[in-house]
């Protein structure tokens, strides 16, 4: 990573929490009010089952009508402390095993209650309200990756764009749960195809899941477009955070459910992606979004990472002409071929306006956004659009964007620009 790109905590601060209002972060910090506010907006969170809001509530309360299991947590916790994760009833009527087996009493929930309700674990120490809500249970594509605990992903979400994600991994150290800073393990994600790239735990940067032969790279997310979107709906559903992390988990039997917010994400998901934070903050800042849905495309196709592509082909490195021939994926699905201008000097590939037309992909759905250099045409100067694209480069899949320009005097109606060209080899 290039240091001048990456995102301290100095500069998170200044740069972008600043787009955090009070309001927003008050509904962050409260796991409650984040499921209020989800739910309200139609977004799936594990099932709320009970609130402790006094003392005299948790002696008040009939602990034996709780479900085989469930999790208490503090309302206004941080960093995983205080969570209580029950998995199954024990032998005896008022007695559970946690996670790891061992026993837990109604005696122990209590007091663990009323050490919530001091503030032991709250974000301020401020005296807390505790909440018991339906344990996530572990989908079978986690079994052989996570200790005990369920995994959870944390997505950065800015200007209704997923910038950055990572997949949290529970370890012993952790002790099940997945939380850095206790011990899991960081795994970066590609954003455009969902694939596990790299992982990291406590500055160390791992290849295999600890204890196992499980390689960190190369798994891949289900229902990774769903997340992606679920995390731009919830920034959607609180507006006042313009700049926050949205934990997701896969549960067993509902698929991905928010967890909650975190309007202070941390930076040690650039370690996991080995990518800098702020270079990808600044790409996406004042572009105009439409809905979530076109965030997720945006996202994807400028933060595809070209690793992900070498995991799933496990292709060695391909060797361009100056001039190579390429296809491209016109609007009814069709690869149209056609000779391309390869041009390391160039940054961004773009493609000739009439050609673009010919092959659908002017349709307002696919113009991503509209580039600050202009174009001149019959109308005036206009905004120069970027718009969408799949091409086949030497036989690799690449999802690009691509700057509509007039190329009708060049030789070539597409160029390819550098930053479609990681893991390939240019002849001069």
């Amino acid at each position: 990573m290039k240091t001048r790109h990456v995102l301290g905590m100095n500069a998170r601060n200044r740069l972008y929490l600043r787009l955090n209002t009070t309001k927003g972060r008050r509904i962050a910090d409260s796991k409650l009010s984040t499921k209020k506010v989800l739910k309200k907006a139609g977004l799936p969170t594990p099932a709320l089952l009970t609130t402790f809001k006094t003392p005299n509530e948790v002696f008040a309360f009939n602990w034996l009508a709780l479900p085989d299991n469930f999790v208490l947590k503090p309302v206004s916790g941080y960093g995983g402390e205080g969570i209580v994760v029950v998995k199954k009833k024990a032998k005896f009527a008022g007695e559970w095993l946690l996670m790891d087996d061992s026993l837990i009493t109604i005696a122990d929930l209590r007091g663990k209650t009323l050490d919530i309700l001091a503030g032991q674990y709250s974000l301020h120490n401020w005296p807390d309200w505790a909440m018991v809500e339906e344990r996530i249970k572990i989908a079978k594509i986690f079994k052989k990756y996570a200790y005990q605990g369920t995994p959870d992903i944390r997505v950065i979400v800015f200007n209704r764009v997923p910038v950055m994600a990572m997949l949290r991994l529970p370890t012993a150290a952790s002790k099940g749960k997945a939380n850095l800073h206790q011990g899991a393990i960081g795994v970066g994600i590609d954003i455009a195809t969902g694939i596990t790239t790299h992982g990291v735990c406590r500055g160390k940067f791992l290849k295999y899941v600890p204890g196992t032969k499980k390689k960190i790279n190369g798994l891949k997310l289900p229902f990774w477009n769903t997340i992606l979107t679920l995390a731009v709906k919830a920034q959607e559903a609180v507006p006042s955070l313009g700049y926050l992390g949205v934990d997701i988990v896969y549960d067993k039997a509902h698929g991905p459910m928010i967890l909650e917010l975190n309007a202070r994400s941390g930076m040690e998901i650039q370690n996991a992606n080995l990518a800098p934070l702020r270079k990808r903050l600044e790409r996406v800042e004042g572009l105009e979004i439409r809905d979530a849905e076109h965030g997720v495309k945006v996202a994807g196709t400028l933060f595809a990472e070209r690793f992900a592509d070498r995991v799933m082909a496990e292709e060695g490195v391909k060797i361009l002409n100056i001039a190579e021939e390429i296809k491209i994926r016109a609007a009814d699905g069709k690869r149209i071929p056609v000779l391309a201008r390869v041009d390391t000097g160039a940054f961004r590939s773009s493609i000739d306006r009439e050609f673009a037309q010919q092959l659908g992909l002017m349709n307002k759905e696919n113009i991503l956004w509209k580039d600050r250099f202009a174009y001149r045409s019959a109308q005036g100067v206009q905004p120069r659009p970027v718009i969408g694209a799949t091409i086949w480069l030497a036989g690799r899949k690449v999802k690009t964007s691509m700057s509509v320009a007039n190329r009708s005097k060049m030789a070539h109606p597409i160029l390819i620009g550098r930053n479609d060209l990681t893991s390939f080899l240019v002849r001069t």
